[in-house]
This record gives structure tokens, C-alpha cells and sequence, in this order.
């Protein structure tokens, strides 16, 4: 479609009502945040690892608006990646056995937040998936 053919006023009552329905829409505070994670949390629930689903790319397009907002309030710098998991558990409210399936059993977990075990790269994609970040920071 060339840029020139897009109907603006035929637009805004699509993306008011993603608005409406999503809260889809650049975070400033909070609740946004929140509100935010908790639909990205449900996507990821829903598209789990599939590209080809239907809503990856809007999966793709939350994780962005969250990692903007992260970058700015929650800046993470050269953090051991368990620190990071941590800080990321704490931040969204999650204990160890809501990780189980990213990272394979409660117990596994808790020897990596311990120090015990590093994290693998599997596990490095699936929390990035989960907290829309990139991998590199598990790792």
C-alpha cells in the first residue's frame, strides 16, 4: 500500500478501538506498565513460541512498548543475568514456580537466582520472550 492511499479518518476509529479494548498505546505510567505486561503476559500465554500465530507480531509490537518504557525507568546495566531475572520477578510480582516452565521446574529456579546454575540459552529466549527483553541480558 502506498503511504499516499492511507485513509487517516478511516484509521482512527480502528485504533481508538485497540485503544479501548488493549490499552494499546505508548506507557507513562504504572498502570499502563502493568496493564501492558499483563496483555504481553497473555500473549505469550496464547502465541508461545509460534511466529507464524496470528498475533505474534502484535506480541512483537507490546514487547517494544514495554522495553521502551523498562529502558527509561528500569535501566539495566551489567547486571550478573540472575540479578536480572530477579529484578524482573520482583517487578511483575512472579515467585519462583511461575518461572517453572521457562526455565524447567521450580528447583531449577531456585539454584539459578542461587548462583548454583547459570541460565542456558533455551532458557535466555524463553525469559526474553516472557519479559520482552533481549536474550542477551540472561546470558
Amino acid at each position: 500500500m502506498n503511504l499516499a492511499e492511507i485513509d487517516t479518518n478511516a484509521i482512527a476509529p480502528i485504533w481508538d478501538d485497540l485503544q479501548q479494548r488493549l490499552g494499546l498505546a505508548p506507557i507513562h505510567n504504572k498502570a499502563q506498565y502493568n496493564r501492558m505486561v499483563q496483555l504481553m503476559n497473555s500473549l505469550v500465554d496464547e502465541v508461545g513460541g509460534n511466529e507464524k500465530h496470528p498475533l505474534a507480531d502484535l506480541l512483537e509490537i507490546v514487547g517494544d512498548i514495554i522495553a521502551v518504557y523498562e529502558d527509561h525507568h528500569y535501566p539495566i546495566t551489567d547486571a550478573e543475568p540472575r540479578e536480572v531475572l530477579r529484578l524482573l520477578m520482583e517487578q511483575n510480582s512472579l515467585q519462583q514456580k511461575d518461572l517453572a516452565i521457562e526455565l524447567g521446574s521450580q528447583s531449577v529456579v531456585s539454584e539459578i537466582l542461587s548462583g548454583k546454575r547459570a541460565i542456558n540459552a533455551r532458557q535466555a529466549k524463553a525469559l526474553a520472550a516472557r519479559f520482552a527483553v533481549l536474550p542477551g541480558a540472561f546470558l
